[in-house]
């Protein structure tokens, strides 16, 4: 469904979650860790408290408030359409377009960068969100069902609002933050250890990706995000990592992989990665979801 029933340009449920937060935030905050908390309990109950309804009110009808839920979660196919988007603009030497679409991936000030910066700055997002659009909401589903998929949505959402280490947010977005890294310390390492097995489907070396995911993952200021990015720059043999701008705040990232920067067809590459990812992950958490059901049924006779 996710790549058959496009995203509604108004209305989506998560952008109606971000909005009724983002009204919550403006009644709540002050730059304290403990209203920080509590805004991220207030916002995220009324979504849990619905994941639980679904998961246990809805009877014969479950399967098909689960697949709902997993369609409004899941986001893998916008994430390649807008990568694919940039390359393109890149491919045809229109830096000015593949720079306004930088921001529909990313928080980085897309302002002078080139080719190289812009393609690097796509493949980093685009491996973060596999695990975060993809196969993150697809293991919490699997383990916890409606309930998991939307909980975690609401987490992932929050974080991408608050969970910025700016003036506003340092203290306020601390407890969105730290529960976003919870809920994606397994997931980003399943990710990054599918893109390990994807490795030959793009032409990569799958001993080289292992290296650079064990070597660099860890180097990176994001416990999560690194895992990730690491992963992909050794599958595509690219150089990922360096000078960062967000909102005229600038971050040194720590060099991940060993290869030249990448260029525009490493996006196109990094694309399929992800779409080999998404592969995995759907059989391994459908595979896990199908054991716990069983599991559960004969715990119950």
């Amino acid at each position: 469904m996710d790549r058959v029933v496009a995203d509604p340009q108004r209305g989506h449920p998560v952008a109606l979650f971000g909005t009724a937060a983002a009204r919550l935030e403006r009644l709540l905050y002050a730059p304290s860790r403990v209203r920080g908390a509590l805004f991220a309990a207030a916002a995220l109950a009324p979504v849990a408290a619905l994941g639980a309804f679904a998961d246990t009110r809805t009877g014969r009808w479950r399967a098909l408030a689960v697949t709902a839920a997993t369609w409004t979660v899941v986001g893998g196919a916008m994430l390649e359409r807008e990568a694919a988007a940039l390359a393109d603009a890149l491919h045809s030497g229109d830096l000015a377009e593949a720079r306004r679409r930088l921001p529909h991936l990313c928080g980085r000030d897309p302002r002078g960068l080139d080719e190289q910066a812009l393609a690097r700055a796509t493949i980093e997002s685009v491996a973060e969100n596999t695990s975060d659009a993809v196969v993150a909401p697809l293991v919490w589903g699997a383990l916890l069902g409606c309930t998991g998929l939307l909980t975690y949505r609401a987490v992932n959402t929050l974080d991408a609002m608050v969970g910025h280490r700016s003036t506003r947010y340092a203290r306020f977005g601390w407890a969105a933050a730290r529960l976003d890294d919870m809920a994606n310390w397994a997931p980003s390492r399943l990710t990054a250890l599918l893109a390990v097995a994807a490795a030959p489907l793009i032409g990569g070396d799958p001993r080289r990706a292992w290296r650079s995911w064990i070597r660099d993952g860890q180097r990176h200021p994001s416990p999560n995000a690194g895992q990730c990015e690491a992963a992909f720059a050794g599958a595509l043999g690219v150089r990922l990592g360096g000078r960062n701008i967000y909102d005229g705040r600038v971050e040194e990232r720590p060099q991940l992989g060993d290869g030249p920067p990448p260029a525009a067809a490493d996006i196109h590459r990094a694309i399929r990665l992800s779409r080999a990812v998404t592969v995995g992950a759907v059989l391994l958490t459908a595979a896990a979801a199908w054991g716990l059901a069983v599991g559960d049924r004969r715990g119950r006779r």
